[in-house]
């Protein structure tokens, strides 16, 4: 008859713990069927599921067990497992798994109180917790700090919406961002990141400075506001706030290009992608001009803006080409895909603005970053919390191999 038991073990962490309770399961040539384990502040909780030979008595297992576990000065508990009970966990080993990222300054117990009773209304469990941020320093805490914890659920969901509902009013009330999407091969698998430029990349919108600098602040300001928020259409808006830096000195661009201030994070984002082998661009409704210097500054593989037309160093009023828009942006994002001969699901794609919503919608990750309301709303993922390195959380990586990077 088949004997399967579930062995449980907990307790102070020390090396050489799994090599001697498995060095005992050893000579007794007994199946590993399910193995797990995980370590929180030196304590151990490792859980085992075997199978016992025919030839073998389960009772001498469990006692040399028991032994060695009193000598190890840990816990060791055994539960004996039906082939029914086996089989449904090894029906379930095929369900589609979910991953929910919280992501913030600090991360409360209201917060993951919260998310966990969403979770359980939905009939879903949780499968692993795994913190993704370093640990917080109580003495002299970083000044701009971020917590993040992943959370993997699992079960049938019968309303994904609904649930995306529930963490999203979670998100609103507790000042957290909640990211949440199905763990399937293409999470493990991106290849191409494109950003937005301006208030994404950077802080600031670029045409605003130029206006500033003309004198006509004021109302390129106003019109590109509408614009951002979906009120005017964009390229409308564009061909008229472009217009207003009609005689604009060439060399004020060159001013504004090198005191152009990076995104919280954005630095450090770019390295690490860099260094992980992605490909990264800018697919930007901004300028031409700005985006180059940043591709110089920060070692892009792609830059696609408005051409901003210059002529005897005087800015003319017009762009030179197409205008790129929202429709543009995501034809751009799909070219490039074609170029490097990846998929859509391979690409992450971030942005603030309405016309971003076009190449976060098709991107495989699409990233609302402090964006205006309505993009938030229809984007699958966003972050408000932290800054733009946010995103390596989001993508699973953890400070642990950050900083190993």
């Amino acid at each position: 008859m088949r004997e399967i038991i579930l062995i449980n073990i907990t307790g102070q962490d020390k090396p050489g713990l799994t090599s001697s309770l498995t060095n005992i399961l050893a000579q007794y040539d007994v199946t590993i069927l399910d193995i797990g384990q995980a370590v929180i502040h030196d304590y151990l909780s490792l859980g085992i599921l075997v199978e016992i030979p025919v030839e073998h008595s389960s009772s001498s297992i469990l006692k040399d067990l028991l032994f060695k576990a009193h000598k190890l000065g840990i816990q060791i508990r055994f539960s004996a497992i039906d082939a029914e009970r086996y089989g449904g966990w090894a029906s379930q080993s095929g369900e589609q798994r979910r991953i929910i990222t919280l992501l913030g300054r600090k991360l409360t117990a209201v917060q993951l109180a919260k998310v966990a009773t969403a979770v359980a209304d939905n009939n879903l469990n949780i499968d692993v917790i795994t913190l993704l941020s370093g640990r917080v320093t109580l003495d002299g805490p970083a000044t701009l700090p971020k917590a993040c914890v992943q959370v993997t659920v699992s079960g049938s969901l019968d309303d994904p919406g609904q649930l995306r509902g529930q963490l999203l009013k979670i998100s609103e009330e507790t000042g957290i961002d909640i990211s949440f999407h199905v763990d399937d091969i293409y999470r493990h698998a991106r290849r191409l990141v494109v950003f937005d430029m301006d208030s994404t990349l950077i802080q600031g919108e670029v045409i605003n400075i130029l206006a500033h600098h003309a004198g006509v602040g004021h109302q390129v300001a106003e019109i590109t506001a509408a614009a951002m928020n979906g009120e005017m259409d964009f390229k409308e808006s564009f061909t008229r706030r472009v217009a207003l830096l009609k005689g604009l000195d060439e060399k004020v661009l060159s001013e504004v290009a090198q005191n152009l201030t990076l995104t919280e994070g954005a630095e450090r984002v770019i390295n690490t992608l860099k260094k992980l082998g992605y490909k990264i661009g800018i697919i930007s409704s901004g300028f031409d001009y700005f985006g180059e210097y940043l591709q110089n500054k920060l070692g892009l593989d792609y830059v696609f803006a408005n051409v901003l037309e210059i002529k005897d160093g005087k800015v003319t009023g017009n762009i030179t080409g197409d205008i790129i828009d929202g429709p543009k942006k995501a034809e751009i994002l799909k070219t490039i895909v074609t170029v490097e001969n990846i998929s859509l699901q391979q690409t992450i794609a971030l942005g603030d603005g309405a016309n971003d919503l076009h190449m976060i919608s098709i991107a495989g990750l699409g990233v609302a970053y402090h964006a205006k309301s309505v993009v938030k709303e229809n984007a699958e993922q966003s972050i408000s919390s932290v800054g733009l390195d946010g995103l390596l959380y989001l993508m699973g990586i953890s400070e642990r191999e950050i900083q190993q990077k």
